[in-house]
């Protein structure tokens, strides 16, 4: 097993109210790069969850940056929800759908999918990136409405819209789940969140199988301590001030940094990877 660095202070400590705003963060996660695109995703439409911010801002940029219409669902943080689609619109010339939806109830799921489907006529790439989570020392802390909220967010969400999605997706179609580093080392203080990413792994290795003879691939991405929204509004100040510190590079990474693992599943570069996992986290090595 590698052995973590100490963790020490690399940032201003802070806090949020959930869900965690990123205009309001500091410093603000890099959620673009000047690289220009090349293409790869021109005529696609994608539908990203928790696509207003962190990570799910990231990938939406990068992937109307690369040709493709964008359908953003999120939860209630609008203000991060507009800058989004500014960026895409104005700067990437690209239609920009945003959905304001709690997708834990599948009801809403099912909304989201058939607006998507509605405005662009079809889903090309599916990306379930939203997720939540609540810190809690021990399992006895873990309360049966945050660990039910927490499994509905993280796991059902992906089964109802996958499920609806796949209606609208056709042969050459790709969706990307994100798991976390938590599904292969654990978490002590994140029990019911490393589950939930536990079980996306093994819904996207599952799926996978199913949807081969249907040419519609499936992967995912497993990041470590990415710096978003989520850190400032699930851990204490002193945490936050040293998220990221203990991992082999020093530092937490940023939405940008992680962007192009989807990109790469999203596009025809990975027409012959399906199941299978990307691991930018750092230098954590993890197996499985």
């Amino acid at each position: 097993m590698q052995k973590a660095n100490p963790k020490k202070k690399i940032r201003r400590a802070q806090n949020q109210e959930r869900p965690g705003l990123e205009y309001k963060m500091d410093p603000k996660p890099v959620s673009d790069t000047p690289r220009p695109g090349s293409g790869k995703l021109a005529g696609k439409v994608a539908l990203i969850t928790g696509g207003d911010s962190g990570i799910g801002r990231a990938v939406a940029l990068l992937f109307a940056k690369e040709g493709a219409d964008i359908a953003l669902s999120y939860l209630n943080e609008e203000e991060d929800a507009l800058e989004t689609k500014n960026v895409i619109e104005k700067q990437y010339n690209r239609t920009c759908l945003l959905l304001s939806y709690d997708i834990s109830k599948e009801i809403n799921c099912v909304q989201v999918v058939q607006k998507t489907a509605g405005k662009f006529g079809r889903i090309d790439v599916l990306v379930n990136n939203a997720g939540m989570h609540y810190e809690r020392e021990s399992l006895g802390e873990i309360n049966s409405p945050e660990m039910i909220q927490t499994f509905a967010t993280n796991v059902f969400s992906i089964f109802w819209i996958t499920r609806q999605a796949l209606i609208h997706m056709k042969n050459g179609g790709a969706i990307i789940n994100t798991a976390s580093v938590t599904a292969y080392r654990g978490s002590s203080t994140l029990i019911d969140y490393a589950s939930t990413k536990g079980a996306i792994v093994s819904f996207t290795r599952s799926l996978s199988a199913n949807l081969i003879e249907k040419g519609i691939r499936v992967n995912g991405v497993a990041p470590g301590p990415i710096w978003t929204p989520l850190i400032v509004s699930s851990f204490d100040s002193k945490k936050v001030s040293e998220f990221g510190s203990d991992v082999p590079m020093k530092r937490a990474g940023q939405p940008s940094e992680i962007a192009p693992c989807y990109l790469f599943f999203a596009c025809d570069d990975s027409a012959y990877i399906t199941g299978q996992f990307l691991h930018p986290n750092g230098g954590e090595i993890v197996n499985g």
